[in-house]
C-alpha cells in the first residue's frame, strides 16, 4: 500500500500523476469468472469479430475497476473511495499478444468537501480513445 494523501496536502486544480493497468486476455478470463459475465465478447476472438467488433473487448466494469484502482492506489486506503461513478464511452480492445492493452488513468482534485473528502475527476484512455467519460468520485482522505 502506498502512503496516505493528506486533504491538507491537495489543492481544488491539483493533478494526479497518470498510471497504466495492462489489460491481457488473461485478465479477461480470470475477470469473466470473477464477474459471471462470461460473453465471448471477453474472450473469443473469432466471434467479437463475427458481431462486428474489431477484436476481443476488456468487460466495461473491468475498466472502470482500473479506475477504482487508480484512486485507491493513490490514496492509500481501499476503502476511501466512498463514491463513484462513470460513464462508458469507447471499447478497450485487447490484441491476443503479451502486450495486450493499456488503460492509462489520472485525475484531477475538483472540490474539497467537509469531513476530508475531496472530488477527483478522472480521465481514462486506451489506444488513444477516451474509455471512461464522467467518471467522477468522492475520496476521504486521511
Amino acid at each position: 500500500m502506498t502512503a496516505k494523501v493528506k486533504y491538507d496536502e491537495v489543492e481544488v486544480g491539483q493533478e494526479i500523476p497518470a498510471a497504466g493497468y495492462r489489460v491481457r486476455r488473461l485478465d479477461l478470463v480470470k475477470y469473466a469468472g470473477a464477474s459471471g459475465d462470461f460473453n465471448p465478447i471477453h474472450w473469443n476472438e473469432r466471434y467479437a469479430k463475427s458481431v462486428g467488433l474489431p477484436d476481443v473487448i476488456a468487460h466495461g466494469m473491468y475498466t472502470m475497476a482500473q479506475g477504482g484502482r487508480f484512486l485507491t492506489d493513490w490514496a492509500g486506503d481501499p476503502a476511501a473511495v466512498v463514491e463513484y461513478g462513470v460513464r462508458f464511452s469507447s471499447m478497450v480492445v485487447v490484441p491476443d499478444d503479451e502486450e495486450g492493452a493499456t488503460v492509462t488513468v489520472s485525475g484531477r482534485i475538483e472540490e474539497k468537501l467537509p469531513d476530508n473528502r475531496v472530488v477527483v475527476a478522472l480521465t481514462a484512455t486506451s489506444n488513444g480513445s477516451r474509455v471512461l467519460s464522467k467518471a467522477r468520485a468522492v475520496v476521504r482522505l486521511a
